[in-house]
């Protein structure tokens, strides 16, 4: 087989449940990965003969992408924010639209950051959380919460990308907290991963103030469900995509009352959300007395985001 054979292969064998455009893209996702060939190199090495070995994973992984199984699980690999992470069936996969919050959350704490000539902070106090002692002193780092990490995604590229902040990342999934962990050691950030459950006062109570609490929670209803790709609802875990059709603003209505008691004054909080629930994300914050509750598009010109700042 051959590298031009190798990618034909792929993409002919998913062009039933794929799309050809979609299909050409995963396969040259494939054949990249395994043999380190980019498209120019695959074009100008095509007739280059491939080893048994790679040939045998290009079956391999043609057979799992036939199950419906996301490219991303089956080479074990997706990017984000122009980092590589590792991903698996226990975290979401990384969307485009979630790289959209992470940019409008570095945007804002960069202008902050320019227009404050000291940058530190009133401190926190000694507070207790799993066991574990945080402390900060008085001249302290922005500090930045992801609630629901996953893969670790957000707080890793707001890490990478952001100078002089302190990034606190929490999940109820001791699974995905094993994979945030292992990318954030990739990468060769230092974050603060905490196994909590949100919808738990008790848990989250001893966590300290925050500039910026960022998250993309479960926000699909289940009713839904029915109407999504099966390499979605197959694989990716349920427990970070769906909510009961009864109470789909479960989670922002939960992030509303804990950052009024986690979040400096003037602190923002910033959220995916369905595109169909804009309005009403922004009035659980607008009720709950947050001001300059924004809802902004995607570059699908979709509603997606909303960011909300608080002041006691």
């Amino acid at each position: 087989m051959t590298v031009n054979e190798g990618y034909h292969f792929i993409r002919d064998a998913l062009t039933p449940i794929y799309n050809q455009r979609e299909a050409g893209n995963i396969a040259a996702l494939v054949i990249e990965k395994i043999t380190g060939l980019q498209k120019t190199d695959r074009l100008m090495k095509k007739a280059l003969v491939l080893p048994q070995d790679q040939e045998i994973q290009i079956r391999n992984n043609t057979t799992q992408l036939l199950r419906h199984e996301p490219v991303q699980y089956v080479l074990g690999e997706a990017w984000f924010y122009g980092l590589p992470l590792y991903v698996d069936k226990n975290v979401l996969i990384p969307r485009p639209e979630t790289e959209e919050l992470v940019e409008w959350v570095a945007g804002d704490l960069r202008s902050r950051q320019q227009g404050m000539p000291d940058q530190s902070i009133t401190s926190n106090k000694l507070r207790e959380t799993d066991g574990e002692t945080i402390s900060t002193t008085n001249e302290r780092q922005p500090l930045i919460l992801d609630i629901g990490t996953g893969s670790g995604c957000i707080a890793i590229a707001l890490k990478k990308s952001l100078f002089n902040v302190e990034v606190y990342a929490l999940d109820i999934s001791a699974e995905a907290l094993t994979v945030a962990k292992k990318n954030a050691k990739a990468q060769q950030v230092d974050i603060h991963f905490l196994s909590l459950d949100i919808l738990k006062p008790v848990q989250t109570g001893k966590l300290p103030l925050f500039d910026m609490i960022v998250s993309n929670p479960p926000y699909i209803p289940l009713k839904e469900k029915a109407e999504m790709n099966k390499n979605v609802t197959g694989h990716e875990p349920h427990t970070a995509l769906f909510v009961q059709d009864d109470d789909p603003l479960l989670f922002y209505a939960v992030i509303a009352v804990f950052g009024k008691q986690h979040l400096f004054p003037g602190g923002g909080i910033y959220l995916e959300i369905h595109e169909t629930m804009g309005a009403s994300v922004k009035n659980i914050f607008v009720q709950q007395g947050y001001a300059q509750v924004t809802v902004r598009k995607d570059m699908q010109g979709k509603d997606r985001m909303v960011k909300a700042i608080f002041f006691n």
